[in-house]
C-alpha cells in the first residue's frame, strides 16, 4: 500500500518537525524540507522522506548536530573550504552553494569544498540553485563505501553522485546521477516494498549479480561490508563498468581528498565531503546566446529519429513528468516509510501529514 500525501501538508509537517522537535532554526527547517520535498516531488523517493528514519537516528545519536551550518576555515578569491562540524547536510549544502554562487558573481567562478558533513539529499537540488541566478552549477559528494571496483567483491567508493545544471532559454538543462548504477536509496525502496532488483545493480560476496534487495542491504551494512553496488556500466568490462568505476574515483578526489576529508572507503561512521562549483557563463561570452544554445541542443535531440513507439528523452524529462503528477496527486509514501514517519510524528506530538480527507490510499 502507498499513501498519497499532499505537498503543502507534507511541507508543513516537515517544517514543524525539524524546527519544533529537532531544534533547527525556522530557515534551516525550511531548507531541509525544501530539499526532501524536491526529491519526492521529482520522483526520487530514494532521497525524500523515506530518509527521515535515518536522519532521526543520526540526530538522536549525535552524528548529526542540529543547528550547525558549517564554518569557513579558509578562503582565497574564488575558493573556500568549510568544516561542516557534523551539521545536517542540507543546512550545510545551502550555505556552501550560496557561497559558491556569491563567489562566482564576483570572480566568474566559485568553488567550495566541504568536509565533516552529512547526507544532503539530491545533488541536483543544490545544482539547481545556480540556475536561479543564470549560472552553471556542479555539485558532487562522496558517501559511505557502497560501490565495488571493477572485478571487486567489496565496496571502496561511495555512490558518489554528480549533478550539473546549465541555464537555457526557454529550457534549462539539469542532470543528476550516481556514479554507481543506482543509489543505495533505490535498493532501500525496493526492500521496503518487497520487490526484486530488476537489473545488474549489485553483486554479492562472490561477485555474482544479486537481485535480493534485502540481501544486498544486509551485506552492505555489515561491519566488514561485502558485496556492493556496481558502477555505471555494470560489473566487469564488457559494458564499460570500469568507466563508471573511474568516474566514481574522480568524485572521490574532488570531494574527500580535495576537502581534506576521508575517502569513502575510510568513512565508517565518519562525516562525508561535498564540492560545489558555480560558473557565470557571461564571463565567456553572450549569456543570452549561451542559454539559447543550451535549449536548442535539447530541442534538436528530441527531434532526432527514435525507436518505434519510443520518445527520445533528455536529462530531467522524467523528473518533470513526476513533478506534474505529484503536484496534482501528492507525494507517494510506501507503507514501511509511512509507519516510520508515524512513529516519529508520535514522538514529536504531530499528526501524520496524510491523515485528512484529501489523503488517498492506493494499492502499490
Amino acid at each position: 500500500m502507498t499513501f498519497d500525501c499532499p505537498i503543502p501538508r507534507l511541507r508543513t509537517f516537515l517544517e514543524h518537525l525539524f524546527h519544533n522537535h529537532y531544534g533547527f532554526t525556522v530557515n534551516q527547517a525550511a531548507n531541509i524540507s525544501d530539499a526532501l520535498i524536491s526529491a519526492d516531488s521529482h520522483g526520487i523517493q530514494s532521497h525524500g522522506v523515506q530518509r527521515l528514519a535515518m536522519y532521526d537516528a543520526k540526530l538522536k545519536a549525535g552524528t548529526i548536530i542540529a543547528g550547525h551550518e558549517g564554518r569557513i576555515i579558509s578562503q582565497s578569491d574564488a575558493t573556500s573550504l568549510i568544516d561542516g562540524e557534523l551539521g545536517m547536510g542540507q543546512v550545510i549544502a545551502h550555505k556552501a552553494m550560496g557561497l559558491s554562487i556569491e563567489t562566482a558573481r564576483r570572480y566568474g567562478i566559485g568553488i567550495v569544498a566541504v568536509r565533516n558533513s552529512n547526507h544532503f539529499g539530491t545533488a541536483g537540488h543544490w545544482a539547481h540553485m545556480a540556475l536561479e541566478e543564470g549560472f552553471i552549477g556542479l555539485v558532487s559528494t562522496n558517501s559511505n563505501p557502497l560501490t565495488v571496483p571493477t572485478f571487486g567483491v567489496c565496496p571502496f567508493g561511495g555512490s558518489n553522485p554528480i549533478a550539473f545544471s546549465a541555464p537555457g532559454d526557454p529550457e534549462d538543462f539539469e542532470f543528476d546521477a550516481a556514479t554507481s548504477t543506482v543509489s543505495l536509496g533505490k535498493i532501500e525502496v525496493l526492500r521496503k516494498t518487497g520487490n526484486a532488483i530488476p537489473g545488474q545493480w549489485a553483486v554479492d560476496e562472490q561477485g555474482n549479480i544479486d537481485i535480493s534487495a534485502d540481501h544486498v542491504m544486509r551485506n552492505i551494512t555489515r561491519p566488514e561490508r561485502i558485496g556492493g553496488l556496481t558502477p555505471i556500466g555494470g560489473p566487469g568490462e564488457v559494458n564499460g563498468g570500469y568507466k563508471g568505476y573511474g568516474l566514481g574515483l574522480v568524485i572521490e578526489i574532488l570531494t574527500g581528498l580535495l576537502a581534506g576529508g576521508p575517502l569513502s572507503a575510510d568513512l565508517k561512521g565518519k562525516a562525508i565531503s561535498h564540492t560545489f562549483l558555480t560558473i557565470d557563463p557571461a564571463r565567456f561570452g553572450d549569456s543570452r546566446m549561451f542559454k539559447f544554445a543550451v535549449s536548442d541542443m535539447q530541442r534538436r535531440l528530441r527531434s532526432l529519429p527514435s525507436e518505434p513507439g519510443k520518445q527520445i528523452l533528455v536529462p530531467g524529462d522524467k523528473e518533470r513528468v513526476a513533478l506534474r503528477q505529484t503536484q496534482q496527486h501528492g507525494v507517494p509514501i510506501d507503507e514501511v516509510t509511512a509507519h516510520q514517519i508515524a512513529q516519529i510524528a508520535d514522538e514529536a506530538g504531530l499528526p501524520v501529514p496524510w491523515k485528512d480527507t484529501t489523503a488517498k490510499k492506493t494499492a502499490s
